[in-house]
């Protein structure tokens, strides 16, 4: 499992796959969102503006924050399915997870 804010295929988490993929022998990938995410409340320039107030480091270029998360999750599941180090073989398949209702929905991406 691997798990970070927005369930993003970031890099390291593509990084991660890879490995998982070619040494461990894993076959199939669940890419899981949620509803009431606290990306969901907030934009990129919110979060930058609100971090920014409290300390003047370099910041991420993006916080990915989502508005539209159907579309968000259908892109983060095309990223890890287009990468050329990962085999056409693996299935990769999205789910937003609804927080109330505890269930899980598959989100066709094609």
């Amino acid at each position: 499992m691997i798990r970070n804010a927005g369930g993003l295929a970031t890099d390291d988490v593509v990084r991660s796959l890879i490995l998982s993929t070619h040494l461990l022998g894993t076959r199939s990938i669940a890419i899981i969102q949620h509803t009431e995410c606290g990306l969901l409340s907030i934009t990129d320039e919110q979060m930058r503006f609100s971090v920014e107030l409290e300390m003047a480091r370099c910041l991420p270029s993006e916080f990915s924050c989502v508005h539209k998360p159907g579309q968000h999750l259908a892109n983060q599941v095309k990223r890890v399915r287009e990468n050329p180090f990962l085999s056409k073989s693996i299935q990769v398949r999205g789910y937003i997870y609804d927080v109330k209702k505890g269930s899980l929905r598959e989100v066709q991406v094609d």
